[in-house]
């Protein structure tokens, strides 16, 4: 039986103005640019039906219980024309069966959106069995590859600016795939570039040093040639720029998933360039992932995938601080 999916976030979000406003939206997925798109949406949305910060209120799911939430949702506006209560970190609530009854009769003056960072592995279970059957779910699929590449470029082109396609690639590459850091790294690429209409390579290098900022390729270069030091101060700083825990194990993985494919690449006597598509990563940097495989043995590769499975499961599914987290990766990384 084939699994039951979904329909996309980008359903909605060209489709919600004042005036249609569904009571509930459950929003979940990998890729947080397209939550965070759609929450504000909805808050753009809503704006003109809320007279007072009372009937707008924000819950997290570490903090806070769903029957609490569930029973504000009830209690009526104190002025307003609809109620906007935004309940995020949805998937560290323990018990999320109260949402099926919710779901199944919700209060026409209340707008509930919910935010579930991450994949939800049985649609078929509830409540969100019940959440398709009104049309309340919706996810927020990463974009990859030729997609995002495609959008980067598009995206660059609404500013009235151009990219080739090779740099698009090797900013995407440096930055990571989140959309959120993208288009922080933009804005600031942009600013730099004044009247200048294309994006090259050399304005995609030099923005990290006049910023004297790291990159995620900065931390994976220290983490492949198994600098601890220099690889806890680049996180550090990655998190002190806005980057995600989330984002940071991310794209360790992606690293790490492409390094431990140099070796079969190798035996096939694989050109450089070809290699690089297949790891993920620009020819630029493919000599990096060759050194790095040098450095990490099979069973070396096998802790750093159990010790990214652990940080990720500990960021989704607790309110441990994230440089705690990132710290504790690392170490176990380069022990």
């Amino acid at each position: 039986m084939a699994k039951s999916k979904a329909p996309s976030i980008l359903d909605i979000v060209n489709k919600t103005g004042k005036g249609n406003l569904q009571p509930i939206y459950y929003f979940f997925g990998e890729d947080y640019y397209l939550l965070q798109t759609a929450l504000s949406a909805i808050e753009t949305a809503a704006a003109p039906l809320i007279s007072t910060d009372f009937d707008r209120e924000t819950f997290y799911g570490d903090e806070k219980n769903l029957s609490d939430v569930l029973d504000f949702a009830s209690a009526f506006p104190f002025g307003s024309e609809k109620k906007l209560l935004i309940f995020k970190q949805f998937e560290k609530v323990r018990d999320k069966k109260p949402l099926k009854e919710y779901a199944n009769s919700p209060i026409d003056f209340t707008v509930l959106v919910i935010i579930h960072n991450g994949s939800i592995s049985n649609l078929d279970s509830e409540p969100y069995k019940t959440l398709r059957k009104h049309n309340f779910i919706f996810e927020a699929k990463e974009l990859k590859g030729k997609t995002l590449i495609n959008w980067l470029i598009n995206h660059i082109e609404k500013k009235e600016k151009s990219i080739s396609e090779e740099t698009a690639r090797l900013l995407v590459d440096i930055s990571g795939e989140s959309r959120v850091i993208l288009e922080s790294q933009l804005e600031k690429i942009i600013t730099f570039m004044n009247e200048e209409k294309e994006i090259t390579l050399n304005h995609v290098h030099n923005l990290s040093t006049k910023l004297k900022q790291q990159t995620i390729f900065d931390l994976q270069n220290a983490i492949g040639i198994k600098n601890k030091d220099r690889a806890i101060n680049i996180a550090f700083n990655l998190l002190e720029n806005s980057a995600e825990p989330v984002f940071v194990v991310a794209m360790l993985t992606r690293y790490f998933t492409g390094v431990a494919r140099v070796s079969e690449l190798t035996k096939m006597n694989m050109p450089a360039q070809q290699a690089a598509r297949i790891v993920g990563t620009h020819p630029f940097y493919y000599k990096d992932y060759q050194q790095a495989r040098k450095l990490y043995s099979d069973t070396d590769l096998a802790n750093v995938f159990s010790a990214l499975l652990k940080a990720d499961l500990s960021i989704k599914t607790t309110s441990a601080d994230g440089k705690n987290i990132i710290t504790i990766l690392l170490s176990e990384i380069l022990s």
